[in-house]
């Protein structure tokens, strides 16, 4: 149990250390700033169009993510 609480920690502390990032810089921790997701499976055989973030609604900012997620 007591690995499982370490792990735990570490990537909690991880998430926070990133939310922080990104909000220093004002861009969206979800989609990393882009305003958009792009799925694809294997860049060389498939390619799917890029999904707009639905965390900050395409605009790529942390104050329209924090809005949406409260």
């Amino acid at each position: 149990m007591g690995l499982f609480n370490a792990l735990n920690q570490w990537r909690n502390s991880r998430y926070e250390n990133h939310l922080s990032n990104m909000k220093d810089q004002n861009k969206c921790p979800d989609c990393h700033g882009r305003g958009y997701y792009a799925f694809s499976a294997n860049e060389f055989v498939y390619y799917a169009a890029p999904y707009e973030c639905p965390g900050c609604s395409g605009s790529g900012l942390y104050t329209d993510w924090s809005n949406s997620t409260t």
